[in-house]
């Protein structure tokens, strides 16, 4: 029986996508968090005594702005020599071998394979067989997999390989494979990077995407690590998700649609931070909150915005001690259609009706959107659109959640106008 570690998506020192700018921000930590979750996977594979270690592509995030983050690599690499625990990895589109300039003479007992061709590197005493190819371009269009050597007879064969496989959503689309492809091969277990969210796609053979070691931002939510694989004397194998990260992100849904005022609110997400800050317990969170519902506090919540988030950012720091930071607070509540009486003809039943008919066809919702939307779209600023959580004037869910909010706001006020005329 052995262990070895797969590991991916590192992202070693990776830039704050501008985090500082949010008040209240714990930048140092998250700033340190690639860093110290590596740290803590250098610490697992000791503490479990790993055979290897294996790094599926995108150690790093792009070419180095100094020596500081090569130095600290290979810092934590003694570590692992000194345990006799050998290293394994290949680049990804982020640290390919035509992108990161810099570089420094690796310990021994770490190697990175090539990214010429595939490459294949054989543990005798273990009887261990790992080929991968590294990415030697950014954007590697083709399929590395397929040049793959057959497996080594009598062998525990492993694949490493960086890739979108046959494409995920929100990774782009490089070195292209299907399972069917990866699992002809004969393999005994694929060690795949690139995709941030972890995943097993196949049992047998094992065909896995670890995810990465530490969330970075609001899109790579939950606990994130790394896989610790134990392989029995039989040729068995069995994978077990270890957590490494130091700081966690998460999107906090409150349903408020039986709230009566905003103190119930704020209840509300009261009750559904302690269950989160339970269910992590030791770990510093990055929260987004997102209040949903048709809820009779609506109109008292959204009259004074500042004073209710106030209040939520100061509750979260009473329940949780300050270790939860709130990163962005969504109101996307709306008030009951049924607190509202619309006549039964006239131009505010019509206006009504149009409404109700773009809710029910959201193609046409997204084509009158994009007619009224497209100049002013021109005039913002571009990042509205690129950052971690870009303006989506295109999408119909989000049109028409929109559309809800507006609705009975706009017939109440319509409703009142109409009255004092």
């Amino acid at each position: 029986m052995f262990k070895f570690i797969h590991a991916a998506d590192i992202h070693l020192d990776s830039p704050l996508h501008k985090l500082d700018l949010y008040e209240g921000a714990p930048v140092h930590l998250i700033r340190k968090a690639t860093r110290a979750a590596f740290e803590n996977l250098v610490t697992l594979a000791i503490d479990e005594q790993a055979a290897f270690v294996l790094i599926s592509g995108d150690l790093y995030d792009g070419d180095w702005k100094d020596y500081n983050t090569g130095l600290y690599f290979i810092s934590q690499m003694r570590r692992l020599r000194d345990a006799g625990i050998s290293v394994f990895i290949i680049a990804g589109n982020h640290d390919a071998a035509s992108k990161i300039t810099k570089s420094l003479k690796l310990p021994e007992g770490v190697t990175i394979l090539s990214s010429t061709t595939p490459e294949t590197i054989t543990l005798t005493d273990l009887q261990v067989a790992i080929h991968g190819q590294s990415f030697a371009s950014p954007a590697i269009t083709r399929d590395l997999s397929a040049d793959y050597p057959p497996p080594c007879g009598g062998f525990y064969n492993i694949g490493m390989l960086h890739t979108g496989v046959s494409g995920k959503e929100g990774h782009a689309p490089y070195a292209p494979c299907t399972l069917d492809g990866l699992a002809s091969k004969g393999y005994d277990y694929w060690a795949l990077g690139h995709v941030h969210n972890r995943e097993i796609l196949k049992e047998n053979p094992m065909i896995v995407f670890p995810g990465n070691i530490q969330g970075r931002h609001i899109r790579e939510t939950g606990a994130k690590g790394c896989l610790l694989v134990t392989v029995s004397d039989s040729g068995t194998t069995r994978t077990e998700f270890m957590a490494t990260d130091v700081v966690r992100w998460f999107i906090l849904p409150v349903d408020v649609a039986d709230a009566e005022n905003g103190y119930e609110i704020i209840a509300h997400f009261t009750d559904g931070l302690k269950d989160l800050i339970s269910q992590n317990p030791g770990i510093p969170l990055v929260v987004r909150t997102v209040f949903s519902g048709a809820t009779p506090a609506h109109n008292d919540f959204i009259s004074e915005p500042d004073r209710w988030k106030s209040e939520i950012r100061v509750a979260a720091a009473d329940i949780s001690s300050e270790t939860v930071w709130i990163e962005k607070i969504k109101i996307n509540t709306r008030v009951p259609e049924t607190d509202i009486s619309i006549p039964a003809d006239g131009p505010v039943r019509e206006l009504s009706e149009i409404i109700a008919q773009l809710r029910k066809n959201p193609e046409d919702l997204c084509r009158m959107a994009a007619a009224e939307l497209s100049a002013l779209a021109g005039k913002l600023p571009p990042e509205l659109f690129t950052e971690d959580d870009p303006l989506p004037i295109a999408d119909p869910q989000w049109l028409t959640m929109i559309l809800d909010q507006i609705h009975p706001l706009l017939m109440q006020r319509l409703m009142k106008k109409g009255g004092e005329n």
